[in-house]
């Protein structure tokens, strides 16, 4: 369930590249992906991280600790979707993150996109892990897959779907780890 270590290399590179400084994490698991984030945005950067498990994000923690980054990340155990009703509530919030990442429950993509976009700024950056699902994106409907493949595979579609359709981003997808899929907010 970790971030591959091709992706978060690449997370790493590109977000110096945009010169990301407030930056979100949706789905922390151990925080492989938090940490890269973390070691890219300079000191004052914030990483606004939520998970359902502070166990998982515990075991990683030392290693965010002994980088001496962990004072930039603000870690809320529980569903996302509270949280980011309330911050679209207070309008202070909208376009004030530079980098939102979503590794997390794949049937809320399209509920987290919904609240995402009016949170990232324009020219800012979402980035969907997971929009691959094991390449059964491109497998026909009758192929044989795993049950939790078979299960999310829909709600991925779903998203790509509306990614594509959706005039406030452009996109690009990318095969790394099991696809990124890059979201640049355009209005």
């Amino acid at each position: 369930m970790t971030t591959s270590a091709d992706e978060g290399q690449f997370l790493n590179m590109l977000l110096k590249l945009i010169n990301a400084k407030n930056t979100m994490e949706i789905g922390v698991f151990t925080g492989y992906s938090l940490l890269a984030t973390a070691l890219a945005i300079p000191d004052d950067g914030k990483i606004l991280a939520m998970d359902i498990n502070r166990e998982n994000y515990d075991l990683g923690r030392p290693i965010i600790e002994k980088a001496g980054v962990a004072h930039k990340i603000d870690f809320r155990e529980g569903p996302a979707l509270p949280v980011l009703d309330q911050l679209v509530e207070d309008e202070k919030n909208h376009g004030s993150y530079d980098f939102i990442f979503v590794d997390a429950d794949k049937d809320n993509y399209i509920n987290y996109h919904k609240r995402l976009i009016d949170l990232v700024k324009v020219g800012g950056l979402i980035g969907y892990d997971n929009t691959l699902w094991n390449g059964s994106v491109v497998a026909p409907p009758d192929a044989p897959l795993r049950k939790y493949v078979r299960y999310y595979r829909d709600f991925v579609l779903e998203l790509n779907k509306a990614l594509a359709a959706d005039p406030r981003i452009e996109i690009c997808m990318l095969p790394v780890g099991d696809g990124i899929t890059l979201c640049r907010r355009i209005k």
